[in-house]
C-alpha cells in the first residue's frame, strides 16, 4: 500500500548557500524504520529531478527518529542571486512530504 510521507512525518527545510537542507521527522517512533528503508538519498534525488542538480546526502538521526537530507546545487545559487521563486528552499520540506512510499 502506498502512503504519502505527510501521513508519517513532519518536515522542515532551509538553505545553506546553494544547498537545500531538509529534516524529515517521524510522527511516531515506530514509523522511523520505514522512513529509513524507503526514503533513500536516491529516491529523494529522483523526487527532486530537474530541481536538484547535484548529489543528495542522507544522514540518519535515530535518537530523534529523523533523517536529514542535503540537496546540493538545488537553489540556483541560493539567497539573493537566485531567480527561482524559492531561493532559500523553504518549500522543499513540503514538497518532500508529497512523496509516496510503500508502507
Amino acid at each position: 500500500m502506498k502512503v504519502r510521507l505527510i501521513e508519517l512525518a513532519h518536515a522542515r527545510s532551509g538553505d545553506k548557500g546553494n544547498v537545500s537542507n531538509i529534516g524529515l521527522i517521524a510522527r511516531r517512533p515506530e514509523d522511523y524504520p520505514l522512513l529509513v528503508r524507503e526514503v533513500t538519498a536516491q529516491r529523494v534525488k529522483e523526487h527532486f529531478a530537474g530541481v536538484c542538480l547535484g548529489e543528495v546526502e542522507r544522514f540518519e538521526l535515530p535518537n530523534l527518529h529523523a533523517l536529514n537530507f542535503l540537496l546540493h546545487d538545488a537553489l540556483d545559487g541560493g539567497g539573493t542571486i537566485a531567480l527561482r521563486a524559492d531561493p532559500q528552499g523553504k518549500t522543499f520540506g513540503a514538497a518532500l512530504l508529497r512523496m509516496e512510499i510503500e508502507r
